[in-house]
């Protein structure tokens, strides 16, 4: 949309289901350009390839064509190892589900991605305690995830993207299992750390409380970009 720095840029990005009969694009031809510190939302009615390009942006599912650059690396060339690792270090992840391991706590869910990285205790204590202090739930450490509202674990799921510090965050209908309130202090926690840790944030969603607050829209039909504008409604101002 401007001239910034680019931290997701995808060319010409396919994604075709059954092409050895009648081909079906998921994703069709997609230019995306995201740079450093947006908060956009990615939107479209049921079907029209926006948690599918979120994947594939996130390195969850593999493009038929085109290329992914993600801080200047085609991850589209990248073995499934080296995409592993490079995933862990550069992308937060926050699914619909939560995805929260139900056998550990709040504390031990968000800890998990740093031990994957090899943090040291001093240093993963130091980041759970910020980051729980950031979404509210200081209170919450101990608690395993059926011990918490939906609200509770999003947030909990939130943080966990954030563990590792990553340039970015991909959430795939982040506020659809969420009552107003949650979703809206959900919204409030991402809006705060866009703004103040320059997180960028890039969205797949049909839900208008989250379009409003996106600060770039891109609406998605039949797996093409249909419509990419800046958002007018921004913060509920229809």
């Amino acid at each position: 949309m401007t001239n910034g720095k680019a931290i997701i840029d995808a060319h010409n990005i396919s994604k075709i289901y059954n092409a050895d009969t009648i081909p079906v694009y998921a994703v069709n031809n997609v230019h995306l350009h995201i740079e450093e510190g947006e908060f956009t939302a990615l939107v479209g009615p049921s079907g029209s390839g926006k948690t599918t390009l979120l994947n594939l942006i996130g390195g969850l599912d593999k493009a038929d064509a085109g290329n992914i650059y993600i801080n200047n690396i085609d991850i589209t060339k990248l073995s499934a190892g080296k995409l592993i690792d490079f995933r862990l270090k550069n992308i937060g992840f926050v699914f619909q589900s939560f995805n929260l391991i139900p056998v550990l706590t709040a504390k031990e869910n968000v800890e998990f991605i740093m031990l994957l990285q090899g943090a040291g205790k001093t240093e993963r204590l130091q980041r759970v305690q910020q980051l729980f202090k950031e979404i509210g739930l200081e209170d919450k450490l101990n608690s395993r995830p059926a011990e918490l509202s939906g609200g509770q674990q999003q947030r909990v799921a939130v943080a966990r993207a954030l563990a590792s510090k990553p340039r970015f965050v991909l959430a795939d209908e982040p506020t659809a299992n969420l009552d107003s309130k949650s979703a809206a202090n959900l919204l409030d926690i991402m809006e705060m750390l866009n703004k103040e840790e320059k997180i960028t944030f890039l969205f797949s969603t049909h839900d208008q409380r989250v379009i409003q607050r996106a600060r770039r829209v891109v609406t998605l039909v039949d797996g093409a970009v249909a419509e990419d504008t800046s958002n007018t409604m921004m913060n509920g101002k229809l």
